[in-house]
């Protein structure tokens, strides 16, 4: 019996066969994006499902749960993530972030441009931490967040408290990019125009 999916109107596929680990990855990236806007319990496996063009029993069958699907996704932000540091701190070391003073400051950059560039996995990692009730999700994005505090420490050779600062940082991005402003300062015009202050 062939274990190639159904599509969704019920005939088998007369495409080249895609192997499960193909459909897995494919699935991944789909539930990046749709999680990122729905979160664990507002989006349905069938809207998953459909966006890669198989059959929602077929998702259950290399997941197991809409449950797993979600901390498969929010592991792969937390890589994504991960790679852009790394990739981040190789470019500084070959001389291609002359703008930046040393390799903390490259990984910054390289986060800040992520976050304006791919805005599925900036609104994903909220999404993550919305869910951070559930304890598998909870253990999954902290086991992921310590993973790149250790990552940042390994790359730049910084200390503790300028690690801190880093990730503090990287914190006020995140929100400042959700709600699509460059900076959260009270002294910003953006802030003194929703205050009725803005001189003029």
């Amino acid at each position: 019996m062939s274990s190639e999916p159904e599509t969704l109107d019920g005939a088998a596929t007369r495409r080249q066969r895609i192997s499960a680990a193909e459909r897995r990855e494919s699935l991944i990236v789909a539930a990046v994006h749709e999680f990122a806007r729905g979160g664990l319990h507002g989006t349905p496996v069938d809207r998953i499902a459909r966006r890669v063009g198989v059959a929602q029993p077929y998702v259950f069958s290399l997941f197991g749960s809409k449950h797993a699907l979600f901390l498969a996704a929010v592991e792969r932000g937390f890589e994504r993530v991960g790679d852009l540091f790394r990739g981040a701190a190789a470019g500084f070391a070959a001389g291609q972030r002359p703008d930046c003073e040393d390799v903390l400051s490259a990984m910054g950059k390289a986060y800040r441009e992520m976050l304006s560039e791919d805005r599925d996995y900036l609104m994903l990692q909220l999404q993550s931490y919305a869910a951070c009730d559930d304890e598998l999700v909870r253990a999954t994005v902290r086991r992921g967040y310590a993973a790149l505090v250790e990552l940042a420490q390994e790359l730049s050779g910084a200390d503790p408290e300028r690690i801190d600062d880093f990730l503090r940082h990287g914190m006020a991005l995140n929100v400042a990019a959700a709600m699509g402003v460059d900076e959260l300062s009270a002294t910003c015009p953006w802030v003194r125009e929703e205050l009725g202050l803005a001189a003029g």
